[in-house]
């Protein structure tokens, strides 16, 4: 299955919470779960019929909507994390925190994930002084991700960190707004992650 490519905010109304991926707009009062709450389609607003099944599926979509991966992406994840030590749920969200789209996106250089992409596959970022072009890169306690030199005053990355506090950051990385420089002190922990998933569901789904 390919990339969502169509509308963003539908997304986010048929998840029935903020994914964050229309980038500053999530932030203001025009943002469709602000203004459309009700799921996208004609019969939205009508009953929705909850099974097992389903309540597994809309858990494993909405983390996959939000991370902005394809399911052959997302299952490949799933596999490497069922082959770790530990749970494997907390396993799989670590792996997706340690993208470099999100890494990018987390220390607040970018308002989405998606930008992030747009803007490693262009050659704007390096990791450890070297160009990395690889959004799916996965990093590494002491990595060093910052901005190329001729790309810090970007105007996107320049928006995005004017923003960046009211979003708010990881603890798990330090950031120097001014340098354009983010350090992973550590990989995060399960306690680190704020989103609101439960991650057992999407083990259970795969495992059926």
């Amino acid at each position: 299955m390919a990339r969502y490519t169509g509308p963003v905010c539908k997304v986010c109304r048929r998840e029935g919470g903020k994914l964050f991926l229309k980038g500053q707009r999530c932030y203001t009062d025009k943002c469709a779960i602000v203004t459309r709450e009700n799921p996208p389609g004609q019969h939205g607003q009508g009953r929705i019929r909850t099974s097992e099944y389903r309540i597994h599926l809309r858990e494993k979509q909405k983390v996959r909507s939000t991370y902005g991966l394809s399911e052959s992406q997302f299952k490949r994840y799933y596999e490497i994390a069922r082959s770790q030590r530990g749970a494997t749920g907390e396993n799989l969200l670590v792996l997706l925190e340690r993208r470099l789209d999100n890494i990018v996106y987390r220390s607040g250089f970018t308002t989405s994930r998606a930008e992030a992409r747009q803007l490693i596959d262009h050659g704007h970022f390096r990791v450890n002084s070297r160009k990395t072009d690889i959004p799916s890169y996965l990093v590494k306690a002491g990595d060093v991700i910052e901005v190329k030199e001729k790309s810090k005053t970007l105007h996107a990355i320049v928006e995005a960190l004017e923003i960046r506090e009211q979003r708010g950051s990881a603890e798990w990385i330090e950031v120097d707004a001014n340098a354009r420089k983010a350090t992973v002190k550590a990989l995060p922990e399960r306690k680190d992650l704020p989103m609101a998933v439960e991650e057992r569901l999407i083990v259970e789904f795969y495992s059926k």
